[in-house]
């Protein structure tokens, strides 16, 4: 019987008290389409056209002043966080990206490299930032302690809203899935239903949510420039 309802994303399976759940974030490489056939496969064509949409939606987000091959580190991101979050749908696969453990080991180093390469190469332009073009000058003073706290919550907010996403869906699923065994034939129906109409919104804010992540940290990093 379960104390407290979030213990159904502790991570329980070990050997050895090494926890096996967070393997899960490896399985997305099982899914990546090989790239040592003769003869392309459908799903090698559809995700090479889906890199290839993203790099140029990335590219023109970063502008003309970004690195060349930079738009790489985000889509990897974005894979990263759509193979987890998609495969944590799977019965008996643990979601890790309904973790901070997680989202923050993500979010915190990248936010921090932005900061640190715009603050040592680009001072004068990372000042600008923090205060809005045509703010008054009796307001200037306010208007940078707000941007300065709004640009040092921005890792936090990036993980916690993909954690929160991730765990809504998830703690919905569990808590109308419990109700079924004391549900009667009629109702049990109603709620199958429900439950797989609830599964395809879950499996959409999953891809929203790793599309969200990765266009937002694009944004943040082409302000250093």
């Amino acid at each position: 019987m379960m104390t407290n309802l979030f213990s159904v994303f502790d991570p329980s399976t070990n050997i050895l008290n090494l926890s096996l759940n967070w393997l899960s974030t490896f399985l997305g490489i099982l899914i990546i389409p090989t790239s040592f056939w003769l003869m392309p496969s459908r799903h090698h064509i559809i995700w090479n056209k889906i890199i290839l949409t993203l790099h140029n939606e990335f590219k023109t987000l970063i502008g003309p002043s970004g690195h060349n091959g930079s738009t790489f580190i985000f889509i990897s991101l974005f894979t990263l966080i759509l193979f987890n979050n998609f495969l944590g749908l799977f019965p008996y696969v643990f979601t890790s990206t309904s973790h901070l453990t997680l989202t923050l080991t993500l979010a915190l180093p990248l936010w921090l490299s932005f900061m640190i390469y715009g603050w040592i190469n680009h001072t004068q332009h990372m000042f600008t930032h923090l205060v809005p073009q045509g703010t008054p000058p009796i307001l200037m003073p306010f208007m940078v302690c707000i941007e300065t706290i709004s640009n040092i919550i921005r890792p936090g907010t990036l993980a916690v809203r993909l954690a929160a996403n991730m765990i809504a869906g998830h703690l919905l699923l569990t808590l109308l899935g419990n109700t079924g065994p004391s549900l009667s034939t009629s109702l049990l129906t109603l709620l199958i239903i429900g439950q797989l109409a609830l599964l395809t919104l879950e499996a959409a804010v999953a891809m929203i949510q790793s599309y969200v992540f990765a266009v937002l940290t694009t944004l943040y990093s082409s302000e250093v420039n």
